[in-house]
């Protein structure tokens, strides 16, 4: 037989049950449009979770105030070291493989404005807190350094501040918003940042560090020190220089433990990078069980066909046809269910993908590379299943299978 007549004999049965057909093509749709949209949701978790990383800038570190021990023992809270003005600006004298220190001084407090009250973060900082985190100013200007040293009362507030209190962000420029009783003149507006976690970027507000340290907080302890790396290969060295100048303005004695942490942002890149990955191969691999499953009902059906079919098997073989070109009629049929249920099941996987984006709101991306592996996975369930039964149909002896009933 040539390979156009065996492909055309195998067409040819599987349109002649169109149901069957179709059921059993059901189930590679169902597992393919399963892994699609499975590794669609993973993979736009991690994109997700990486811009939004990669958007606080990773040649970042940060330094906060740790556990103080005592012969191992971790003492109160109240009794912890904590950081101060004067160790940001140890750090900015000293500390040589730094482009940029900034402090961070943040408390929740009551806001007014007009006649409407919010409990939002307020946070003193200097003038570089925008550009060292990658903020851009959708209206108004970031205070200077000249507000900072004269303490002037201005503030600049997160994306969200506007929306909460039901006014529009550009109107809101040179109007005042009173923090703790205490007037602010708003000088900008932040673009929008994205929540990170529990903490959201676009909820606070941002005032000059000297007013927040000496008209507002009335003290100099720190939240945090956001340290900008000079170059990308230097974050050991400057961790290591970020240790030595805090241990020495801290007066820890060698062998002590530090009273402080140092993160780097780019190890949570990595680590949130790995997690999101290892959540998208288990979505894929309960997905792909789907697929087994179908490729189990294609085998299934073959099976009941090669039984169905045995007299015209033989007849087949007494008219001349080889072992090969039983195995490959049947081989056929089992890659035409598998890849047409693959093609169906890759625009269903692809449409849900979509439509849980616009509707639900999930991050979701589509890769190709998904899509590849999914349709050359559904051609090697085909082959796969499809060969026993192929296999069966071939070893049939013309002379019992023309007597067969």
């Amino acid at each position: 037989m040539l390979i156009g007549e065996i492909i055309a004999v195998a067409l040819g049965a599987v349109r002649a049950n169109k149901l069957r057909s179709v059921l059993t093509a059901l189930g590679i749709v169902i597992g393919v449009a399963a892994v699609i949209t499975m590794v669609a949701l993973g993979s736009g978790a991690q994109k997700s979770v990486q811009d939004r990383i990669q958007a606080l800038g990773t040649n970042l570190l940060q330094v906060s105030s740790g556990g103080q021990f005592q012969r191992g023992v971790a003492v109160s809270f109240d009794q912890r070291v904590s950081l101060t003005v004067d160790d940001a600006t140890a750090l900015a004298r000293d500390a040589t493989a730094l482009k940029a220190v900034v402090p961070e001084m943040s408390n929740n407090l009551q806001i007014k404005y007009g006649n409407q009250n919010s409990n939002v973060s307020v946070v003193g900082t200097v003038p570089e807190y925008a550009p060292v985190n990658n903020y851009t100013l959708a209206a108004g200007n970031m205070f200077t350094a000249g507000d900072n040293e004269g303490r002037r009362r201005v503030a600049v507030l997160g994306y969200a501040i506007p929306n909460t209190f039901n006014a529009n962000a550009a109107a809101m420029i040179g109007q005042q918003i009173q923090i703790r009783g205490i007037p602010f003149e708003i000088v900008g507006v932040l673009s929008e940042k994205g929540g990170q976690g529990f903490m959201s970027p676009d909820e606070q507000i941002l005032v000059p560090l000297n007013t927040a340290r000496y008209r507002v907080a009335g003290r100099d302890r720190l939240r945090n020190i956001t340290l900008q790396v000079s170059h990308p290969d230097s974050v050991g060295l400057a961790m290591l220089e970020i240790e030595r100048v805090l241990r020495r303005e801290h007066q820890i004695p060698p062998g002590g433990d530090n009273d402080f942490q140092i993160r780097n942002r780019a190890e949570f890149l990595a680590t949130f990078e790995e997690t999101t990955r290892t959540f998208t191969f288990l979505l894929a691999g309960i997905a792909a069980v789907s697929l087994l499953v179908g490729g189990i009902g294609i085998m299934n059906i073959m099976l009941v066909s090669v039984t169905e079919r045995t007299r015209e098997i033989g007849i087949r073989k007494a008219l001349g046809a080889t072992r090969g070109n039983i195995m490959l009629q049947f081989l056929v049929e089992a890659m035409v269910l598998c890849l047409l249920g693959g093609t169906i099941g890759i625009l269903t996987g692809s449409g849900l993908a979509v439509a849980l984006s616009k509707l639900a709101n999930w991050n979701t991306l589509i890769s190709p590379a998904s899509i590849l592996v999914a349709f050359a996975f559904s051609a090697g369930v085909g082959i796969f299943f499809g060969l026993w039964p192929a296999r069966r149909a071939a070893l049939l002896d013309p002379i019992v299978a023309l007597r067969y009933e």
